[in-house]
């Protein structure tokens, strides 16, 4: 490169011969003393060294010579001052090119070194070269780095040492060396070129931007060292990081050009912060919708608040980390924290507790725990000033004053400190929480959080928690959730793979092995395709706990094709503040089809789908459990389905839509049908038969509709005559009201097929 050439930049001096108006004994700059007509300089016109030459006295301590031309400087330019020496007579003085900065308003830069090496004349008649380099980096070789502030600079000479000797000097030459410096030739940007410093202190802010400005496309260089930034630096070009950069930490580095870990990891020169750094310029701008992590494995030692690291509040546009590791080692920073306060409740305010005690001391993404507190309940914020926490979910059943218990997790990703996040995806990405950590939390608002094709290995207690409403329409698509609780028996369980707490999730094709539970999830609209969890044990005749537990009643979701293992369906209304039926859509809306179900070892009682109300009054409507396979291994199961009255039992003559069939049984005790159809025979003559269809009726429900009743053969009398009598039927019969009873003229006996049913199906 040749900024002479190519720019048509003016850079040698003219030669003495032309006149010594132009030569300054002063700085160089407009009105400074020049050497024309001085009495201590003169221009020989023929020396046999040098030819035309400009004869100088030295008077002065330091007898300066300077050119008043202004020679240009740019970003990445190099400039050599050469000068040809000879002493002539008297005292022998030293040499050394020397400069004066200027910038674009004609005024001296400071505290730049403005000197080159000093040489000194030994003899008389020899010919000494001195020479020095100016630029605008730091770089080998370079006497006189003067940053990006000069854009010109009057150069030349100094004598110094004894006065009174003369020496001869040649023409001075400047010339452009920048080639020396790679630039244009080698396609490489060396931000040294525009002023940056690698010593950790000087701000090399302006040098990254000038040398960004400069690329056009080539690829820049941070050579070794440290780099100190002050403010956001954006490359567009490719960066290569020899060197590192410290930064504060709410301003960012910008790679567009190459967006990815790595380059972040080289940037800063540490794994976390590197991290750290790439995750704050895609939420805050990048060229680029997606983090890949290209399969880099992150030794983790603490959470990342995502909000702190990102310094915003909310991002509602995609954007996708990707194809990485996490390894959470062992540090203090993941242990749990745990808060008890009292507080009040009232059904009035479903979501808030008041005059809580210690507010302040109760992080955001608590679990609450107490007495009347359901499942998967968090706090999504705390106003310390009021003395109140608004809750994720209402509370069904505590005192109105009361202790609760605040437990705040640690997550390798912890979203909670955004007020909303919509449209973020983890892609390909594995957790190794080491029984350490919590591996997710989700924000408090947003819709469309995806993640797919993820591993989380041994998270501590929970793999993907949602303290609000964040984890509407969430997609968990073909991920492995493997607990941390592999040897422990499922009752002594405290591990959740993930919970909801709004609308519209899909989970498929996922794996969950051994939680306490697999899923908590209130809302509707829910999808669960093609999953597979188990939770077994290897305790003989165990219980087993609920694998997927609803908790909004009337869910208007599906559950299809999955393989649920050793654990069961839950439906509840324990995220209500007045759990006792109200004019409200009680429990229902839910489609069980072409599931594969399965136990073993399991106690007797276990059963697959079970409804637990946690007030009185309610009942099902719409329930369709259809062509699933239910299979009890080394042991039978007494039913597939049953109620828990731990807190009510189900209003059984309210039931409405329920449908069991196309399903098969192996190793069950009691099989379950809706309608079912069966044939019943009175071998001595009565006039009232009572039918018990009531063990195959779906969670012991009564007797309610009778559908089409078929004599298969002749009724006859005491006498064995045949009669033609048609009876009525009494639904509801018995204590229980889950008998029927058909009542005829006279005393007749044979055999009937009733179909029958537990609920009127509209």
């Amino acid at each position: 490169m040749n900024k002479a050439i190519t720019d048509g930049l003016a850079l040698m001096p003219p030669a003495f011969a032309q006149g010594l108006d132009v030569w300054s004994s002063e700085d160089g700059t407009p009105g400074s003393a020049t050497y024309d007509g001085a009495a201590n300089a003169a221009f020989v016109a023929a020396d046999a060294d040098f030819g035309g030459c400009l004869e100088l006295v030295k008077t002065t301590m330091t007898t300066r010579l300077r050119y008043m031309g202004e020679t240009p400087l740019q970003p990445g330019m190099y400039l050599q001052i050469t000068a040809r020496v000879k002493a002539i007579s008297g005292n022998l003085p030293s040499v050394r090119i020397a400069g004066w900065a200027g910038n674009g308003a004609f005024n001296h830069v400071g505290g730049l070194t403005e000197l080159g090496a000093s040489v000194a004349l030994d003899s008389y008649g020899e010919v000494v070269e001195v020479s020095a380099i100016v630029g605008s980096g730091a770089r080998g070789g370079v006497d006189m780095p003067w940053g990006l502030a000069p854009v010109y600079g009057h150069f030349g000479l100094d004598l110094t040492g004894l006065n009174g000797g003369t020496v001869r000097i040649d023409d001075i030459r400047i010339e452009d060396v920048s080639g020396w410096y790679l630039g244009d030739s080698s396609g490489v940007i060396d931000v040294r070129d525009y002023g940056a410093v690698g010593d950790g202190v000087t701000d090399c802010t302006n040098a990254f931007d000038a040398a960004n400005d400069a690329a056009n496309g080539r690829r820049i260089l941070v050579p070794e060292g440290v780099y100190k930034l002050t403010d956001t630096v954006s490359f567009t070009t490719e960066v290569t990081f020899d060197g590192t950069v410290s930064l504060p930490a709410n301003e960012r580095l910008v790679l567009r050009n190459n967006f990815h870990l790595d380059a972040y990891i080289d940037a800063f020169g540490d794994e976390v912060e590197g991290f750290k750094r790439a995750i704050q310029a895609m939420f805050q701008y990048t060229d680029h919708d997606s983090l890949d992590m290209r399969g880099r494995r992150i030794e983790l030692y603490g959470p990342l608040d995502i909000a702190a690291i990102a310094g915003k509040d909310t991002l509602e546009v995609r954007r996708v980390i990707r194809n990485g590791q996490i390894n959470v080692q062992a540090s203090s920073d993941w242990n749990t924290e745990t808060a008890t306060s009292q507080a009040s409740y009232s059904p009035a305010s479903p979501r808030k507790l008041s005059n809580v005690a210690n507010a302040a001391n109760i992080p955001v993404g608590s679990l609450v725990t107490g007495k009347g507190v359901g499942r998967e309940v968090y706090v999504t914020s705390v106003n310390i000033g009021n003395q109140t926490i608004d809750l994720s979910q209402p509370l069904f059943g505590p005192d109105a004053t009361q202790s609760y218990t605040f437990t705040r997790f640690k997550y390798v990703l912890d979203f909670s400190g955004l007020s909303k996040l919509s449209q973020f995806s983890l892609l390909e990405m594995e957790f190794l929480c080491n029984s350490r950590a919590s591996a997710v939390m989700l924000a408090p608002s947003g819709n469309n959080f995806h993640i797919r094709d993820c591993h989380f290995k041994s998270p501590l207690n929970r793999g993907v928690s949602s303290l609000g409403e964040g984890c509407q329409d969430l997609h968990i698509d073909r991920c492995s959730f493997v607990s941390n609780e592999q040897s422990v028996p499922a009752e002594d369980r405290q591990s959740i793979a993930f919970n909801v707490n709004a609308n519209d999730t899909k989970i498929r094709d996922n794996v969950f092995q051994k939680f306490g539970h697999t899923g908590i999830c209130y809302g509707n609209g829910h999808i669960f395709v093609g999953n597979h969890w188990y939770q077994g044990d290897s305790v003989a005749d165990s219980p087993r706990m609920a694998g997927l537990v609803l908790t909004y009643p009337n869910v208007k979701s599906i559950i299809t094709g999955n393989y649920i293992d050793n654990s069961f369906i839950e439906m509840t209304n324990e995220h209500d503040a007045r759990p006792d039926f109200s004019s409200e859509y009680s429990f229902g809306g839910l489609t069980v089809t072409g599931n594969i179900f399965t136990v073993n070892d399991a106690a007797r009682w276990f059963s697959w789908i079970v409804v637990k109300p946690y007030g009185p009054g309610h009942f099902i409507q719409g329930l369709s459990v259809q062509n699933n396979t239910f299979k009890s291994l080394n042991g039978i199961t007494d039913r597939v389905e049953t109620v828990d009255t731990t807190y009510a039992d189900l209003s059984y003559n309210l039931m409405r839509n329920i449908t069991f069939e196309g399903n098969t049984f192996n190793g069950i005790g009691q099989v379950t049908v809706n309608p079912v159809s069966l044939e019943f025979s009175q071998s001595t003559a009565s006039n009232n038969w009572v039918l018990d269809p009531s063990g195959y009726l779906p969670f012991g429900g009564q007797a309610r509709v009778v559908e089409s009743l078929v004599f298969r053969n002749a009724m006859t009398n005491g006498s064995g005559s045949t009669v033609y009598h048609r009876p009525y039927v009494t639904v509801n019969y018995g204590a229980s009201a889950n008998q029927l009873r058909l009542t005829f003229p006279e005393a007749v006996k044979g055999t009937v097929n009733v179909v029958t049913r537990m609920d009127k199906p509209i």
